[in-house]
């Protein structure tokens, strides 16, 4: 199946398009037909020895909600502290979740047993099962921002708290929580490149001709 040229420019628009939301969640309701297509096109991302180590927690109840943003709370504090003056003035000024302002949140796990003890492909580099579950979230992440709904990545946060909160095996690795919803508006720049956090990197500077020693 080829790729025509409208339909190329589309996946470029979705993709630079993209950003991570944490502050223009509306309270709108997330059909389920389209909550399923989302959690499909994770589902349908590369996986090594096509093990499919992912799975999708879903998460609606507000009290849920509540126990994991309290955790965020407390991890937030804690990774302030890691910032000194103006830097860490800017790190509080940042919002930096929307675990109750958006009505869906996802957890995505990682079943590292899957299928067995050896795996095609993961026989020499044993955390390809993690980043083919990265690969899930950015799917998702994808579908959602063509689907005209924000995703946010929260990162800041004790597994234990997802552990206790969701009941999630010790044994299954945890890899994100995700807020999912529509949104007002979707952003011209990243949230922290706008916020003036970082700049986006030239691609030039990122690319190597041959060696690592040698940028072109």
């Amino acid at each position: 199946m080829l790729i025509n040229e409208q339909e190329r420019n589309a996946l470029y628009k979705v993709i630079y398009g993209r950003r991570d939301v944490r502050s223009e969640f509306m309270p709108t309701p997330v059909p389920n037909e389209v909550l399923l297509r989302i959690l499909n096109a994770g589902h349908h991302a590369p996986s090594v020895g096509f093990m499919q180590p992912w799975d999708f927690v879903v998460v609606s109840e507000e009290f849920t909600k509540a126990a994991i943003k309290q955790g965020f709370d407390a991890a937030n504090a804690q990774s302030a502290q890691l910032f000194s003056g103006e830097r860490q003035e800017k790190y509080n000024s940042l919002k930096l979740e929307g675990i109750m302002d958006a009505p869906l949140g996802i957890c995505v796990t990682c079943d590292r047993e899957r299928n067995g003890p050896i795996v095609l492909g993961q026989t020499i580099k044993p955390e390809m099962d993690l980043y083919s579950t990265v690969c899930a979230i950015q799917n998702m992440w994808l579908a959602a921002r063509a689907e005209n709904i924000g995703l946010g990545w929260v990162s800041i946060i004790d597994d234990k708290v997802l552990r206790a909160a969701l009941d999630i095996p010790e044994r299954i690795e945890i890899i994100a929580y995700l807020c999912l919803g529509y949104v007002s508006e979707f952003s011209e720049q990243p949230d922290l490149e706008k916020h003036g956090w970082l700049a986006r990197m030239d691609i030039n500077d990122v690319i190597h001709a041959e060696k690592w020693s040698a940028q072109k």
